[in-house]
């Protein structure tokens, strides 16, 4: 199976790659933007193109919303045309009011930002114009490395004991990039295979949670694994916000499908946060021992 993976430098295209690396049975080429030309699309003849997520599309600059949609629009035309499925991965902020309830994929979101709703007319046009396609809905993303990767940035700040200031009332669900990379290319391997199931599908971490409570467990498994290397460090105070005084806000994803058509089942982001300190540690030991 061939990937062209659109956005070289993203957190969930560096995943990709080291999952193609371990594996025998998918090709992946990268190329630096999000938007693809009609030479690249020709010369790699994938089997799927794949673009990730705008990761906080709420709090980005209109004009970069709008890059990533043209971006993504002019793709569609040219799967259109070379008769290549899409894959695009979309933040779950564009579920902008959330539900009481979990969020299934056939609720199409509604959001009130007008760039937001630009990212919803995109994805109108990919449902209606490529009947092969992955509309594919994440939670907040987490990695050690790349863009986007959350992960990083709270590390970089706990570690010079600066403030850390975080949502309370806001409940989702935290997304390794490490399982959604194993998802995609098992959803297409099974695509490849004749499975045709093509659609919108959520995927998600297990355990909804607010930012404050991820931060919170950050801090927490991090002062334990600098305990075991016996290293000294006074990490910074966490600070809860409130924006949603009545109601928290819940994004919580129904990740049922994606279990239903291709049997994939969500990874516990506690586990998968563990996992990434324990390779952060062991990095930066080895960094420390040259």
């Amino acid at each position: 199976m061939k990937l062209l993976l659109a956005g070289a430098g993203h957190c969930l295209s560096l995943a990709l790659a080291r999952e193609v690396n371990r594996r025998r049975d998918t090709q992946l080429t990268i190329v630096e933007g999000t938007r693809v030309t009609a030479d690249t699309l020709a010369e790699a003849r994938p089997d799927a193109l794949v673009v990730p997520p705008l990761s906080a599309p709420s709090r980005l600059a209109p004009a970069e919303v709008m890059a990533h949609v043209e971006a993504v629009d002019a793709n569609l035309e040219l799967c259109r045309e070379y008769d290549v499925p899409l894959i695009w991965c979309v933040s779950d902020e564009l579920y902008e009011e959330g539900g009481d309830g979990l969020l299934d994929e056939h609720v199409v979101p509604t959001p009130r930002d007008d760039s937001l709703k630009r990212l919803i007319a995109t994805g109108d046009r990919v449902r209606q114009y490529l009947p092969k396609h992955l509309i594919v809905r994440l939670g907040p993303l987490f990695a050690l490395d790349g863009a986007h990767a959350w992960l990083p940035e709270l590390l970089d700040k706990l570690l010079a004991g600066d403030d850390v200031r975080a949502a309370e009332d806001v409940i989702l669900c935290p997304t390794s990039v490490d399982a959604v990379a194993m998802a995609l290319i098992g959803m297409m391997q099974q695509q490849g295979c004749g499975a045709d199931a093509w659609g919108a599908y959520h995927l998600a971490g297990t355990e909804p949670v607010s930012p404050y409570t991820f931060a919170s467990v950050v801090r927490t498994q991090l002062g334990t694994h600098l305990e075991r290397q016996e290293r000294d460090a006074t990490l910074g105070a966490l600070h809860a916000l409130r924006h949603h005084h009545d109601h928290p806000l819940r994004r919580v994803l129904n990740c049922r499908r994606v279990l239903d058509v291709f049997g994939i089942h969500q990874k516990p982001w506690r586990l998968e946060l563990s996992r990434m300190l324990d390779d952060w540690c062991l990095l930066h030991d080895k960094e420390s021992a040259t």
